[in-house]
């Protein structure tokens, strides 16, 4: 197996390990005031996940081979603007961690194009591979639209 594979089949078991399955293992004390940090490592290679906010949040996930940085997505999104009060929060976070959790090899960015189940449907469309890529996600509740991120990343050169 090549490093790309190698590589992507960490990235898939980190993304998996770490927000999507909300494990208190893999938070540590953050190394920037005010950030969250999920980190998970395996043979040489460290996925580091820094974020600030919640509702609404900012954040950058880098993977480093042998303390080298590798590969970086930047990301920015969370409720709209104006979204209305009774949409909790709670259960559409857990519907995005459960969406996250069918992350795969082909598409190692975020989640699955599409993913649904009840009241809650997740959407991703990007362009580009795991090393050039952008993206935008996307959640509804009850058909409407509530929450949108954008990402962008790729190799490290």
């Amino acid at each position: 197996m090549n490093r790309v594979n190698d590589f992507v089949d960490f990235l898939v078991l980190a993304k998996q390990k770490t927000y999507a399955a909300l494990g208190d293992e893999v938070t540590v004390s953050p190394l920037l005031p005010g950030s969250h940090q999920l980190e998970f490592a395996q043979a040489g290679w460290l996925y580091r996940d820094v974020y600030f906010g919640g509702d609404f949040f900012v954040g950058q996930e880098t993977v480093y081979q042998k303390e080298r940085p590798f590969w970086s997505m930047g990301y920015a999104g969370g409720l709209l603007d104006g979204v209305d009060a009774s949409v909790d929060t709670v259960p559409l976070y857990d519907f995005l961690r459960e969406a996250l959790r069918h992350v795969g090899a082909e598409r190692p960015f975020r989640g699955p194009h599409v993913y649904q189940k009840g009241e809650y449907a997740f959407s991703d469309i990007g362009d580009g591979h795991v090393g050039n890529f952008w993206g935008i996600e996307t959640m509804s509740w009850r058909e409407q639209l509530v929450y949108r991120l954008r990402y962008h990343g790729g190799f490290i050169r």
